[in-house]
């Protein structure tokens, strides 16, 4: 990187706080838009089917669309990439609110949302890659920790937030809540992000047929997943779309194994502790989205709880990420990632298992204390791990690699949730033919048999976990050596692993 890594330490605070402002919009939105739907179902006097385009379009732009702006990053520098993308999220959040209003179309809303997914691709492609990129090594563990931590926040508040807004004055403020954090991120940013002037502006070599692959092929996967319940697996658009999205993504990896400049070096997955880092990350968001998916349900049919109430619980988990998010932060470089992601990985799998013994009468401080563990761990987890996968590669290949780990975020949850609603679905079926169950009260059944179904889901999370805390045991840190320079004192020596 050269130059950039000279920025003024006194700027460095200025520079963390830009990118956790992108990495706060984007947490919120992911969190405060749900609680929403149905307002904006009965708005529009749309189906429940039909208004969860609302968050599809934004995800299937968003998947289609990250890995194509890492590497355009790589080219043409971070803050370039990473302020219009502010640009584009506030111009697409005001549409939001504004041109369905004026337009009186659902469609405005959902093209939209496509426009606001364009700018949210940007900004969650390039953030982790400005950490690894400006802050000097021995700072890299506290700040990615006060961005994790503000990312639970986000997370946290979004239904809060989503559903005062909604309640006591619009939906489309849910949308225009995030013009004024968009503009104070744009000034902000032009003054705190180092330019970097060694960086090409021209797009010369850049993968346009990788790039065309990916963007069809993880848009038609995650389209057949995220609705294939919806449409019926078997249905002609749910099959089509599987069959484009296997021949788009095959495309992808031979185009990207024949091309001079990838648009993601799959080479780079060779490296067994790049591997194992990346499967963690993957397989952490996979396992979570079946908690965070199914839980709700659990304590809204089996318990009882309002949704507001229910909401209220969940936030137990994102707080304890917060806590545990900063706690990382400041032990990265004392203990190094290796031993953190070790500790981490025990904490989820005790809280998974915490989960697989919940009943019809299961206390709610039971379920509390579960959520505290499973959120304390995520919190412990997310950031040394993407540290460690950030500080393995060549600084060539942050933009490439910072957006890869984005995708390994969001794109787990979106399949887990599919894959977790089967494995309950089918739990509850195949615990109904039990005769000695029918045999007992209707009300006694439902409960017996949603109990059993959530149990055998987070059954399911609980072994997903356990992989991970064996891939955790068998990793090792490593720092590239473009990481070592003479500016980052008390980093670890050269080829060291922790």
């Amino acid at each position: 990187m050269g130059k950039t890594n000279n920025t003024p330490s006194k700027s460095y605070l200025l520079l963390i706080f830009s990118i956790s402002l992108a990495i706060f919009m984007s947490s919120l939105d992911g969190t405060i838009v749900n609680i929403a739907l149905p307002t904006i179902s009965e708005s529009f006097g749309v189906s429940t089917s039909a208004v969860s385009w609302v968050a599809t379009a934004y995800l299937l732009v968003m998947a289609g669309c990250v890995l194509i702006f890492g590497k355009i990053s790589d080219f043409i520098g971070y803050k370039k990439i990473f302020l219009s993308g502010f640009v584009v999220f506030t111009l697409g959040s005001f549409a939001c609110g504004f041109l369905p209003e004026l337009l009186d179309s659902f469609y405005a809303l959902v093209g939209s949302r496509a426009f606001q997914g364009i700018g949210g691709a940007m900004i969650s492609a390039i953030a982790p890659a400005m950490v690894t990129a400006f802050i000097p090594m021995e700072q890299k563990g506290k700040a990615m920790g006060i961005i994790m931590t503000v990312a639970a926040l986000g997370t946290a508040i979004g239904p809060t937030i989503g559903g005062l807004l909604t309640q006591y004055v619009s939906w489309h403020w849910i949308f225009f809540i995030n013009v004024p954090i968009g503009i104070l991120s744009v000034i902000i940013g032009m003054k705190a992000i180092p330019g970097q002037s060694d960086r090409n502006t021209a797009l010369s070599g850049f993968d346009r047929s990788g790039a065309a692959f990916i963007f069809i092929g993880l848009a038609a996967l995650l389209f057949a997943v995220s609705e294939g319940e919806v449409l019926g697996w078997t249905s002609p658009a749910i099959l089509t779309s599987a069959a484009v999205a296997a021949v788009s993504l095959g495309l992808f990896v031979w185009r990207e194994l024949h091309t001079s400049e990838p648009l993601l070096e799959l080479r780079l997955f060779g490296k067994r502790n790049f591997l194992f880092t990346n499967l963690i990350l993957v397989l952490v968001f996979f396992g979570f989205s079946g908690i965070n998916y199914l839980l709700p349900f659990y304590l809204q049919y089996v318990l009882g709880y309002e949704t507001s109430a229910a909401g209220m619980v969940l936030t137990s988990l994102s707080f304890a990420m917060m806590v545990s998010g900063l706690a990382a932060g400041l032990l990265y470089n004392r203990l190094g990632g290796r031993i953190l992601a070790i500790a981490a990985a025990a904490i989820i799998a005790a809280g998974y298992y915490m989960m697989t013994h919940l009943q019809a009468n299961t206390t709610i401080a039971y379920v509390v204390a579960a959520l505290i563990v499973i959120g304390f761990g995520l919190g412990l987890m997310v950031t040394p791990v993407s540290n460690m996968i950030m500080n393995s590669v060549a600084k060539r290949y942050q933009g490439m690699v910072s957006s890869l780990t984005s995708l390994e975020r969001f794109a787990p949850m979106t399949i887990g949730i599919a894959i977790f609603n089967l494995i309950f679905v089918q739990g509850v079926l195949r615990i109904a033919e039990n005769r000695a169950i029918t045999m007992q009260s209707p009300v006694e059944v439902k409960m017996h048999l949603l109990s059993a179904g959530f149990d055998i889901a987070f059954f399911g999370a609980f072994i997903v976990a356990v992989v991970v805390l064996v891939l955790a045991f068998l990793a090792r840190q490593e720092v590239h050596p473009d990481y070592l320079d003479a500016g980052d004192e008390g980093a670890p020596e050269v080829g060291m692993m922790i």
